[in-house]
């Protein structure tokens, strides 16, 4: 689909807004909404969304994890030039159309960050800095130590965002789930599950897609999870060679080189490929990206500027990286998920699907905020990292009355492909991707 551009004197608007999903008004309403810059209206807009939108000198942006947005000022003889755009290549397009690229560089653009609604004076030279205000603020320790409440809230605020994306989409859509097996692809799929049967509609509209590289173990889990629980008929594995993973490619496509991102989104991108190599006409993906950033479910030593008392301590470390006010805030990109969700998004919209990812919405993140994870880890690594699978595993069983199977944590590159192939595919070093991204341009 063509994209639609808004073009005023000094501002440009390339975001489509076929892509939002919003659920709880039209899309108008919510860029009435932005524009009044009041975080606490702004903050009742419900599902993805990235809107910007002017106010006379004052252009207001705001975004959920779901969909990113960037931004570039480009200067004219007449004055500055904001352009907006999902991406960097087509801020670069914009401007080799106008023939002002010979100010472009890719670490000029800026990436809104997450939660927070950026307001931008298009005033002239200097630029001035933007204006961030935070839209969500969710309470920490509103729950108590209860395992099976704190599933059941979880997972249940997770199945009423699904339940609102089912209202959005057509009834007779099929619907894809990115299926590792794990606890997150896991539980997505049986809430979906549950819903359709609930709702009265076939769940033959449910498949779960898996990557599975030279036989790579994720096949074999996805197949033990759904084959448990009598479901097996609903897998469809995708085998490829390792051949079928670029991580240059990859990095055109996300336009990030953090090595993890890359890594993961190499085998987003081949599953999605493959899918629609398959599926010509296939639309709607949904995944469970989110759900680690949720339960703080990442190895503290791989991170050499973490420890246990960073991450219980500074809320929403995970999903927006230090903070806006932070000097480590890049003014490149946003921090943590804010960043790093492009790995998704990218990943599916460049093969034509609407992804959705419902763990990354912020009635779901409210909730995981939530949890006292000092209160029932008492500040242990292994656990915090127990804690997740308990935590969903119960919440499924409360919400759907399914026994999940839980498999020990494996991060999605790791289970499409064995390590010792891993490691013929992917360079050690991360400055081997920066490099290449800064060759793009």
């Amino acid at each position: 689909m063509a994209k639609v551009v808004q073009k005023l004197d000094d501002f440009v608007n390339l975001i489509d807004p076929d892509q939002n999903q919003i659920f709880n008004m039209s899309q108008q309403e919510a860029e009435e909404i932005i524009a009044s810059g009041d975080p606490e209206k702004i903050r009742q807009i419900e599902g993805n969304f990235a809107i910007v939108t002017k106010k006379n000198q004052q252009v207001y942006m705001a975004r959920s994890i779901g969909r990113p947005m960037r931004y570039f000022m480009a200067k004219q003889v007449a004055g500055p030039l904001l352009i907006v755009a999902d991406r960097i290549d087509d801020i670069y397009q914009y401007l080799k159309e106008l023939g002002l690229h010979h100010q472009f560089r890719p670490d000029y653009t800026r990436m809104v960050p997450a939660h927070y609604v950026t307001r931008l004076d298009v005033v002239g030279c200097p630029d001035p800095n933007p204006d961030h205000t935070r839209y969500f603020t969710p309470m920490k320790n509103t729950l108590n130590s209860d395992l099976n409440l704190i599933g059941a809230a979880y997972v249940g605020a997770m199945a009423k965002e699904c339940e609102k994306w089912l209202d959005s989409i057509p009834k007779e859509e099929p619907i894809g789930v990115l299926f590792s097996g794990g606890i997150d692809s896991g539980s997505v799929f049986l809430t979906l599950y549950d819903l359709l049967l609930k709702r009265g509609e076939s769940p033959a509209r449910l498949k779960a897609f898996t990557l599975s590289i030279n036989k790579g173990p994720d096949g074999q889990q996805a197949y033990e999870f759904l084959d448990k629980l009598g479901l097996s008929m609903f897998l469809e594995v995708m085998e490829g060679e390792l051949s079928d993973l670029d991580y240059k490619e990859t990095i055109r496509t996300i336009e990030d080189y953090k090595q993890r991102d890359v890594e993961a989104a190499t085998m987003a991108l081949t599953l999605c490929k493959k899918i629609r190599e398959k599926y010509p006409d296939w639309t709607y993906l949904v995944d469970g990206d989110g759900g680690d950033e949720n339960l703080k479910s990442y190895p503290i030593e791989d991170n050499p500027e973490l420890t246990i008392r960073s991450v219980l301590g500074n809320p929403l470390l995970y999903h927006e990286g230090w903070g806006v006010d932070k000097i480590k805030h890049s003014l490149t990109y946003s921090g943590g998920q804010s960043r790093g969700h492009v790995r998704v998004y990218a990943t599916s919209a460049k093969y034509g699907f609407k992804g959705f990812s419902p763990y990354t919405l912020p009635n779901v993140i409210e909730v995981s905020e939530g949890i006292p994870f000092i209160q029932l880890t008492d500040w242990k690594h292994e656990e915090l990292y127990a804690l997740k699978g308990e935590v969903v595993q119960r919440g499924v069983k409360a919400i759907t009355g399914h026994d999940m199977p839980v498999f020990p944590k494996r991060r999605m590159q790791h289970g499409t492909v064995g390590m010792d192939d891993f490691k013929k595919v992917f360079p050690e070093d991360e400055m081997v991707y920066r490099q290449y991204f800064q060759s793009l341009y």
